[in-house]
């Protein structure tokens, strides 16, 4: 495993062990999500690839911090705690919000840091550029937990446990808060593929929204659908882990050097 810096380990987790010089895959979890979402996913995929995931302020080790609720505050935050790890092909994977903050952080990394991502992932979300209003943020207790249930994006026991709720909910609200009233500033698309991946009867996102990402890169674009809802990668995760190491292997096989 890499050795971080105090700063570094304060966001990034690394699970398992991969070779050095092993192809990164940088995740970036849901809203109310949390680093170790990608526990399952890094083991299926190490050590072929080195697999990080992201910490956000405002849970599990990090409760006690202020909870990021501006979208791009938050990406310019993951842009500078990758930036000095993030080698010469990174990737980035990011789920819902994640998958606009994983986004918004590829954009700095082309425009301020010159590094192209080997690919971006983005998984049950719309493409940046379309806008919904919604509000989740603004419901109650019980309407955010019932949005939260609906979409069944967290663990059961946790919204069972009234103790471990209550603690969450902060979490919860301020990153609804961050993704609802993200505003996309329309620039150049991207130079790195984009592959999207959703679920076939996901509320939250059609296959046209889904398809409007290949509008934010100039490089390849490819399109995954898969049965389920919001969160189909928890029973999909094997395909969409196949799916990943094969455009990263691909691709650094013919990284001159490699």
């Amino acid at each position: 495993m890499a050795v971080f810096d105090e700063f570094t380990s304060l966001w990034v987790r690394e699970f398992h062990p991969a070779p050095p010089g092993a192809a990164t895959l940088t995740c970036l979890p849901h809203a109310g999500g949390s680093a170790s979402f990608y526990f399952p996913v890094s083991r299926q995929l190490s050590p072929a690839l080195a697999v990080r995931a992201v910490q956000y302020p405002g849970r599990q080790d990090r409760l006690k911090e202020p909870c990021a609720e501006d979208l791009l505050a938050l990406a310019r935050k993951v842009f500078e705690v990758l930036r000095p790890i993030s080698g010469a092909r990174p990737a980035l994977f990011g789920h819902s919000m994640g998958a606009v903050l994983a986004f918004e952080v590829a954009r700095m990394l082309e425009r301020e840091a010159g590094v192209v991502p080997a690919h971006l992932f983005v998984s049950g979300r719309r493409a940046p550029s379309i806008h919904r209003q919604e509000l989740v943020h603004q419901r109650d207790d019980a309407g955010l937990i019932a949005e939260v249930r609906s979409l069944a994006g967290t663990d059961s026991q946790v919204l069972a446990d009234e103790e471990i709720l209550r603690m969450a909910l902060p979490a919860i609200r301020g990153d609804y808060r961050a993704i609802e009233t993200y505003v996309y500033q329309p620039g150049p698309p991207l130079s790195c593929p984009i592959t999207s991946f959703i679920g076939d009867v996901d509320p939250r996102v059609t296959i046209e929204d889904a398809q409007a990402w290949r509008e934010h890169t100039s490089g390849e674009f490819d399109l995954k659908v898969f049965s389920g809802g919001h969160f189909y990668l928890n029973t999909h995760r094997e395909a969409v882990c196949d799916q990943i190491s094969g455009k990263l292997l691909a691709a650094d096989s013919h990284w001159p050097g490699a």
